[in-house]
C-alpha cells in the first residue's frame, strides 16, 4: 500500500467521520430516554429545535414546530397506554399554529398525567402545548412566550389597534381585509387557549389568562419567565430534574465555525484554602 492509498483512506474516514459522531449520539439519547422512562414510568416525548446552517451559504435558519412534529408526536401519543404518563421536552421557537395545536389537543385528551420540561425556552406554540400538559417543570431560567397570533409580518392586535384609531375612510381595502382576518384570528386563538385550559381553571380564571396571553398585552417574543408564569396562574413550577440537563446535552448545536460560548463541563466548586500547619 502506497501513500497516495493511505491519503484515500484519510478522506474516507474523514467524510465518515461526522455520520459516526451523529449515530453515538443518537444512541446516548435513546439510552438517556430509556433511562428516563425507568426512573418515572412514564413516555419521554422530545420535541427539540436546533437552529441549522445552510451548507453552502452559511445562513442561519431555524427549524420551528411542522405537521411532519406534529405527526410524529401524535404518533407516539397513541403508542403509549391511555394509563401510562407522557414527559413531553419541549425546546422551541414555535412555529406552525395547526401543527402545534394538534399536538395540544393531542396532549390534552391523554387520560394519564402530562409533564411538559421546558429546560431552556418553548415560546409561541411550544407554549400552546405546554399549558395543554397537566404540569410545567421550567429551569429558573427558562421562558414561555405570549400566543398572540401573528398575520404574516404583523401581530393581528396591532393591525386592530391601528384600524381603530382611524376612520374607515381613511384605511385602504387591503388593511381593512387584514383587521378582519386579525380579529377572527384573536378570537380563534382565544377560545383555542380556554379550550386547553378550562378544566383546571375555574371559568372566570381560564377566561382572563386566555386573554392576557391572546390578545396582545405584550410583543410576540416577550420572554415569561418562571416567577411571572406562577404570577399569572400558570401551573408551573422549578426544580427541573438533573437528566433532563444531561438530554439536552445531547442536542449539541450544529457547529460550523469555532463555538461562541466555551467552558470546562465539569462542575466548578469554591477552591480549598491550602492547610496551614506549624
Amino acid at each position: 500500500m502506497n501513500g497516495f492509498d493511505f491519503l484515500w483512506i484519510f478522506f474516507i474516514l474523514t467524510a465518515l467521520q461526522p455520520v459516526f459522531k451523529k449515530k453515538l449520539i443518537e444512541a446516548a439519547r435513546q439510552r438517556s430516554i430509556a433511562a428516563i422512562e425507568r426512573k418515572r414510568g412514564s413516555r419521554v416525548i422530545i420535541l427539540v429545535h436546533r437552529e441549522e446552517t445552510m451548507s453552502i451559504l452559511g445562513f442561519p435558519v431555524m427549524r420551528y414546530i411542522n405537521i411532519d412534529d406534529s405527526e410524529n408526536v401524535i404518533r407516539a401519543i397513541h403508542l403509549t397506554d391511555p394509563d401510562v404518563p407522557i414527559d413531553i421536552v419541549l425546546h422551541t421557537p414555535g412555529g406552525v399554529l395547526l401543527a402545534a395545536l394538534q399536538i395540544a389537543r393531542a396532549v390534552k385528551r391523554h387520560k394519564a398525567k402530562v409533564t411538559a420540561f421546558i429546560p431552556h425556552y418553548a415560546m409561541s406554540g411550544g407554549t400552546l402545548i405546554a399549558l395543554a400538559a397537566d404540569e410545567i417543570v421550567m429551569d429558573e431560567h427558562a421562558v414561555l412566550g405570549p400566543l398572540d397570533p401573528q398575520l404574516g409580518r404583523f401581530p393581528a392586535a396591532s393591525i386592530i389597534s391601528v384600524v381603530r384609531r382611524k376612520s374607515v375612510d381613511h384605511v385602504d381595502d387591503e388593511t381593512l381585509i387584514m383587521a378582519d382576518q386579525a380579529e377572527k384570528a384573536l378570537s380563534q386563538m382565544k377560545n383555542d387557549v380556554y379550550d386547553l385550559i378550562s378544566e383546571r381553571f375555574v371559568p372566570e380564571e381560564a377566561e382572563r389568562l386566555a386573554d392576557i396571553l391572546t390578545q396582545g398585552t405584550w410583543t410576540h417574543d416577550h420572554p415569561i419567565c418562571l416567577k411571572e408564569a406562577q404570577r399569572l396562574g400558570i401551573p408551573v413550577r422549578g426544580e427541573l430534574p438533573k437528566e433532563i440537563y444531561d438530554l439536552m446535552a445531547l442536542f449539541p448545536q450544529p457547529v460550523r465555525y469555532s463555538p461562541s460560548v466555551e467552558y470546562l463541563p465539569s462542575p466548578r466548586r469554591p477552591a480549598v484554602p491550602p492547610s496551614t500547619g506549624k
